[in-house]
């Protein structure tokens, strides 16, 4: 039992001593190679080794340099948009299916939009024609003064200035307003083309 107990024991130290035998290598910044136990955790992600107690190689972790990590993250990155892109479609693709049963509704729903944004076309329209006539007359008023040698009112001239503001912000509203409309028919025609494809129609 005792020569048992010893061998048992002599066991555990050599297999011990085998493990704490094992040895890291690595090379620091300035191209120093390093042994020891532990690898300092600035080194852990980059090349090293690990060694037994004869030298011979066990492990060999190789650094991911920069260029491949960074091509990683924009592979990992692009393949995240594209999924969320393919589900953000499948949600279009079933809201166009549920909303409507035919490219006659999706021409009415198109129309529906378009005269709410052709109403404020013409009423910008109508703004500018007023803003015009009366900034003529300003200008007009403005013109019989000087040709009289008298003095510009301060009044008239303010009248001036804000009149030709106001056609300025008329002509951005009614800019803005046109692209709405070239952007309504856009997107309408747009879910009329996919709509076919859902279908698997190729009627016009």
């Amino acid at each position: 039992m005792k020569i048992f107990s010893v061998c048992l024991v002599l066991i555990v130290v050599v297999f011990s001593t085998a493990v704490e035998a094992k040895l890291y290598k690595w090379v620091d910044d300035k191209g120093v190679t390093h042994y020891g136990e532990v690898i300092p955790p600035e080194y852990t992600n980059k090349s090293n080794v690990l060694l037994n107690d004869k030298g011979r190689l066990i492990k060999r972790n190789e650094e991911i340099n920069n260029t491949e990590r960074r091509t990683n993250e924009e592979d990992d990155a692009k393949k995240r948009i594209d999924n969320e892109a393919k589900l953000e479609l499948s949600r279009k693709d079933k809201a166009l299916l549920n909303t409507f049963s035919n490219e006659k509704e999706i021409d009415l729903a198109r129309d529906r939009n378009l005269h709410q944004v052709e109403s404020l076309i013409s009423s910008i329209q109508s703004l500018q024609r007023a803003a015009r006539e009366s900034l003529k007359n300003y200008q007009q008023e403005a013109e019989g003064i000087k040709r009289a040698g008298r003095k510009h009112p301060v009044s008239l001239q303010v009248d001036i200035t804000e009149g030709e503001n106001k056609l300025a912000k008329l002509q951005l509203d009614l800019v803005k307003a046109q692209e709405k409309a070239a952007s309504v028919k856009a997107s309408y025609e747009a879910d009329k083309m996919r709509f076919r494809e859902l279908n698997g129609s190729t009627k016009k």
